[in-house]
């Protein structure tokens, strides 16, 4: 596998930025995402941006810059080619360090990364997705049966925190192995690293301890083997006898852990809240006029559970949506600005809406070499979810204004902090 740890020589060609785009900070949105994301939109296709520590980098920001962006031959995933990461710019500690430099195949390319990916798909197939339904409904029954003595006096309960969170959390560690007394520190870890506003002792101690425990985890399935998915890595092997590394069988256990219950968790919270703000998306599912399926795709679109996602480099200077990026710089994929981006979506993209047949395919799960292996699972725990949630509480509606709700403290994940809801409206 290629090391990410080699430097990368400094580019010589590359060009200032204009003086007129000054980089923007970014920071978490909650129910202010898409203003702050139609800003950047409107700054342009690619736009640079700071990142915690002053980082500089650019969010691609509109559908069709993005979708080439993300199937771009010179734009490369492994972090040998992240500059700044190599000359003294990042800071020590940086909170992203672990999105740029974890081993698998999310910063792995050409040969390495078909060769992680042939493995993780060889076990991760779509029969085993498939016959996880019956588990799903049977734990997504059981999160229901409790929600009444999860709530408060008042009879508001945090939907995010008690269902939304643990059905997806739960589903992946059975998947993985992972015991169950893990889950809670597992979420709590994740959200540290995804959170970005952590300090960099607080981030560089949640890294180790996340990348300590999943190394357990591999150990114990080695000594072990279950008919689980570590199992079935650990026996995995390509034909010439290659198989995961020890670093990369945990890289490919953190991406997912974090991105198979966080980017679920926040799909889930995102379609009830646009649900209960806009009931009459709720009553065109109940009569029939779309279905479970249609209110994933249209949140994903909508209000996509990533706003903006590390981390992507040109492998030399480039000119991607009108802007010449230089070689090295590190690029977000920025899927909630891309969702609404009108050019993409019409003059309504700003709208939920259930019936919504875009010519555009959103792009929420990435597109090309990386596009997501785990969408066809968040589907899944999300349809069954949406439609037991709202079959077993026809009244469920929000606690507070949707404005009120607080921010999750993140600009990688799009989300709010919690979900109060009522059970009986």
């Amino acid at each position: 596998m290629t090391d990410a740890r080699r430097p990368a020589p400094p580019s010589r060609t590359a060009a200032p930025a204009p003086a007129d785009r000054a980089p923007r900070p970014l920071a978490p949105g909650g129910a202010g995402r898409a203003a702050a994301d139609a800003l950047l939109r409107e700054a342009g296709a690619v736009v640079p941006v700071l990142l915690p520590g002053e980082v500089a980098a650019v969010a691609v920001t509109r559908h069709e810059v993005l979708r080439e962006v993300l199937a771009h031959p010179e734009v490369a995933k492994n972090a040998c080619h992240f500059t700044a990461l190599h000359d003294g710019t990042v800071p020590p500690g940086w909170p992203l360090t672990t999105f740029a430099t974890v081993d698998g195949m999310t910063t792995a390319d050409g040969a390495d990364h078909r060769r992680l990916r042939g493995l993780v798909t060889k076990v991760f197939t779509a029969r085993r997705v498939a016959a996880l339904r019956p588990r799903v409904v049977e734990l997504t029954a059981g999160l229901l049966d409790g929600l009444p003595d999860a709530a408060t006096a008042d009879g508001t309960v945090d939907l995010r925190r008690h269902f939304a969170y643990p059905l997806p959390m739960s589903v992946i560690c059975e998947l993985l192995g992972v015991d169950a007394a893990l889950h809670g520190r597992l979420h709590e870890l994740s959200n540290l690293i995804v959170g970005t506003d952590g300090t960099p002792d607080e981030v560089l101690a949640a890294n180790r301890e996340i990348l300590a425990v999943l190394s357990q985890v591999a150990e114990a399935r080695r000594a072990d083997p279950g008919d689980d998915l570590t199992s079935a890595l650990l026996a995995a092997q390509e034909e010439d006898g290659d198989r995961l590394s020890a670093r990369e069988l945990v890289g490919t256990l953190l991406l997912m852990i974090i991105a198979g219950h966080e980017t679920t968790l926040n799909l889930i919270t995102n379609a009830v809240r646009a649900l209960c703000t806009d009931r009459a998306q709720l009553e065109l599912v109940r009569n029939g006029r779309a279905t479970w399926d249609d209110v994933v795709e249209e949140t994903l679109r909508y209000d996509s559970p990533v706003a903006h996602f590390p981390f992507r480099y040109p492998v030399r200077d480039l000119e991607i949506g009108g802007t010449l990026v230089p070689r090295g710089t590190p690029m977000l994929a920025s899927y909630s600005a891309a969702g609404r981006d009108p050019e993409a979506y019409g003059p309504d993209a700003d709208r939920f809406d259930v019936t919504r047949r875009p010519a555009a395919r959103h792009l929420s799960f990435g597109h090309g070499p990386h596009y997501c292996l785990g969408a066809p699972l968040a589907r899944l725990e999300a349809t069954v979810a949406l439609e037991a949630l709202f079959t077993r509480y026809p009244a469920l509606d929000l606690a507070v204004p949707d404005a009120e709700l607080p921010a999750h403290p993140s600009f990688i994940g799009n989300s709010t902090h919690v979900l109060p809801v009522r059970l009986t409206g």
